[in-house]
């Protein structure tokens, strides 16, 4: 499965990255966030281990979304 976490603030998507690596998840990348997702700070972070909000996500993360084909399906909002 892969995912896509957007930020409200580029120090935010570094700081979910590194987690993410620390985690194991060596395919993790920070990219551009998609238009159709975010225009807060422009980064996001592509991934593959399976969402866990608990350990995961921060107050700056802003959503996390399942990539579907070519489709977004939210599955957490921090708006």
């Amino acid at each position: 499965m892969e995912y896509i976490a957007t930020f409200h603030t580029h120090f935010g998507a570094f700081s979910f990255l590194r987690r993410l690596q620390d985690m194991g998840d060596e395919g993790a990348t920070m990219i551009p966030a998609p238009r159709k997702l975010s225009v807060s700070c422009g980064s996001a972070v592509r991934f593959t281990f399976e969402f866990d909000e608990d350990a995961m996500v921060d107050d700056d993360t802003e959503g996390v979304y399942r990539v579907e084909n070519d489709d977004y399906i939210e599955i957490f909002s921090n708006h």
